[in-house]
């Protein structure tokens, strides 16, 4: 019974949910406020999907940057709605202020790892 009660409290901090309270965008890391355990984390990198496919539907009030050495680059005008096939995320970064989920390594003073947002 003992054994039990220690396996159940070690699995419930495995998952936590808390808020983005800073970021480090160039070394794919962030700290996370865990409101119910009233505690902050340290630095956590955040998991990456390299070359996950979307689709991206804009509103088609935006425009498009150009950049190529035929036109020297500049913005073309706005477009009307459109898709944009073959789009891929390369990083991601949470925000501030975003709930986010984290997963803990379930060894003492185990390093966590954001896995995304809420």
């Amino acid at each position: 019974m003992e054994i039990d009660g220690m396996l159940k409290g070690i699995l419930e901090k495995l998952v936590r949910i808390g808020t983005v309270t800073a970021l480090d965008p160039a070394r794919r890391r962030a700290r996370v406020r865990y409101d119910d355990m009233d505690m902050s984390s340290g630095w956590l990198f955040v998991l990456q999907r390299y070359g996950e496919n979307i689709r991206v539907m804009p509103d088609g009030r935006h425009t498009h940057n150009i950049t190529d050495t035929y036109t020297g680059g500049g913005s073309a005008s706005t477009e009307p709605n459109h898709d944009h096939p073959d789009t891929h995320v390369t990083t991601y970064m949470p925000r501030m202020g975003e709930r986010v989920v984290v997963l803990y390594l379930p060894i003492f003073n185990g390093d966590g790892f954001v896995l995304g947002g809420l």
